[in-house]
């Protein structure tokens, strides 16, 4: 088994807690409690019991870090320079569909710096964990990025607008372009996964628009972490704040940055 340090140890015990429960509503999603956020943005009471878990189990280990989440935001600890980034259940519209496709994502920041991240997918029991330096793991194994360097034999991952977010006209454009040059697109829902899957070379690219913070938070680390290359759509170097994202290995990425440029968008 490949080394775990204290800190993804503490990530991974508090997923796989936070995943029992989420495993145990998963299979009683028919009686959830649901709430909208948006127009097409749903909070279930799964969402809020895993987030509830993820903070006490952390904050058990390590009092003094704050909290950035995606249901509750910024959360001070006495410590100004270390902080969690959570998604308690990354692809909660899949979660209430039934579909079994989602994720926790846990990330910690350390004066700026996201310095270790887990992604788990309870459901196929997969978890993916990356710290800086140390390179990124699925399950203890060592994982890379996919070798490809052809477009035409690429399979590449996005998220599309959907009602009340996104712009479609720009990403319709963009979408014929990789299909015309790629061997397919995915839309699976969760972004965090879609980074973690880029990792293991599983896709070979993503993109999106319009994520925040705690989505891509873990799997950024994770990408670099397997040897990929991360950046913003434009070609922007990549911050958490940012208002796109596109990752694949060191060869394919100046070819996908090309087709969006040529997409006619840029």
């Amino acid at each position: 088994m490949a080394y775990r340090s204290p800190r993804i140890t503490v990530m991974a015990k508090a997923a796989e807690k936070a995943a029992r429960s989420l495993k145990r509503d998963f299979g009683e999603v028919e009686n959830l409690q649901v709430s909208k956020k948006g127009p097409a943005d749903f909070v279930s009471a799964a969402d809020l019991k895993a987030e509830k878990i993820l903070k006490d189990e952390l904050k058990r280990a390590r009092p003094e870090f704050g909290f950035l989440t995606e249901e509750a935001g910024i959360e001070k600890g006495s410590s100004p320079d270390e902080r969690w980034i959570i998604d308690p259940l990354d692809g909660t519209t899949n979660f209430l569909h039934g579909l079994p496709h989602f994720a926790i994502s846990i990330a910690l920041e350390v004066r700026g710096e996201i310095v270790a991240g887990v992604i788990y997918d309870p459901i196929k029991d997969e978890m993916f964990t990356a710290e800086k330096g140390n390179g990124a793991y699925l399950n203890d194994r060592r994982i890379r990025v996919s070798a490809r360097v052809a477009l035409e034999t690429t399979v590449v991952a996005t998220g599309t607008p959907y009602l009340g977010r996104g712009d479609r006209g720009p990403f319709l454009r963009e979408v014929n372009a990789v299909m015309a040059q790629t061997a397919g697109i995915r839309r699976w829902g969760a972004a965090a996964l879609d980074l973690a899957y880029v990792a293991c070379g599983r896709y070979d690219a993503f993109w999106e628009r319009d994520l925040s913070s705690w989505d891509v938070a873990a799997g950024i680390l994770m990408v670099k972490e397997a040897g990929g290359t991360v950046s913003e759509v434009e070609g922007r170097p990549i911050k958490l704040e940012s208002p796109s994202i596109l990752c694949a290995n060191i060869d394919l990425h100046p070819k996908m940055l090309k087709l969006f440029k040529e997409s006619g968008k840029y």
